[in-house]
């Protein structure tokens, strides 16, 4: 029998009502992620799931997923997770995440899916699988384990 992730059971109510459009607002600003070709798959408080579709551009000499595009897609799952819980006028920023490649990304897509384990007032902390999918299986590519601050959106 598969056991649950802690992170699985944990419910979290988000401190900003339009959580999901300003992630979506903000995911949609930055170029870094256009450029590798990162989809905002699901935001829901305190989750959310990116895809990356393969592109040789983005892979290494094997021709597997680059370990830069995969660490990118953990730090940017958690970050965005993270995010969600915050309040208005907060940002969030990674403070440490180290991420273990367990397997070679190889397939056609990477998915990132980071979960917040605790959300503080200042730290939160999030942990993130990366699936690599390939011919429709997923297998556990990377996982990580990240630290994100709260800062003021636009301090004065």
């Amino acid at each position: 029998m598969k056991k649950a992730r802690h992170s699985d059971s944990l419910l979290f109510e988000p401190r900003n009502p339009d959580y999901a459009n300003q992630v979506r607002e903000a995911f949609e600003g930055q170029p870094m992620l256009r450029s590798l070709g990162v989809e905002l798959f699901l935001i829901e408080p305190g989750y959310c799931e990116l895809h990356l579709p393969y592109r040789q551009a983005i892979s290494q000499n094997h021709g597997y997923f680059h370990g830069g595009a995969i660490s990118t897609l953990a730090d940017v799952s958690g970050g965005f997770a993270g995010w969600s819980l915050l309040p208005e006028g907060m940002w969030i920023v990674t403070v440490e995440y180290k991420t273990n490649i367990i397997a070679p990304g190889r397939g056609e897509k990477l998915i990132g899916r980071g979960r917040v384990v605790r959300s503080g007032r200042s730290l939160t902390t999030t942990e993130i699988e990366v699936l690599a999918v390939d011919r429709g299986q997923e297998r556990l590519c990377a996982t990580a384990l990240q630290t994100l601050m709260a800062v003021e959106a636009n301090p004065t």
